[in-house]
């Protein structure tokens, strides 16, 4: 069960990070008032994404030490660079990953 709720905060939190992503694309398509920026569909989901990744995340902090939980939130940089890479075209060269394995593996020292 742990391992799952540790799934779900994970993606809830990754799929968070592609929604903002998308609002801001989606703003600068034309002029957007601040309301309509606010009321963004693409801006919702990401608030409702984070929000019940947080309570996932509060539920894994009851059954896990957090010293042991946060570094396995690290899954989220790989998630987020592949999402940047496929979904969005972001260029992700090889200096990028070895970053991202770095901050990975420290993570979980």
């Amino acid at each position: 069960m742990t391992a799952l709720l540790l799934a779900i905060a994970c993606l809830l939190t990754c799929l968070g990070q592609i929604a903002q992503k998308l609002a801001v694309e989606s703003w600068s398509a034309r002029e957007h008032s601040a309301l309509q920026k606010i009321l963004s569909p693409w801006l919702l989901l990401a608030i409702a994404c984070l929000g019940f990744g947080l309570l996932a995340w509060l539920l894994v902090l009851q059954r896990l030490p957090v010293g042991i939980a946060y570094p396995m939130l690290s899954i989220n940089f790989v998630l987020v660079t592949l999402a940047a890479r496929y979904l969005f075209r972001e260029p992700v060269d090889a200096r990028h990953w070895l970053r991202l394995l770095l901050a990975i593996g420290s993570a979980s020292c």
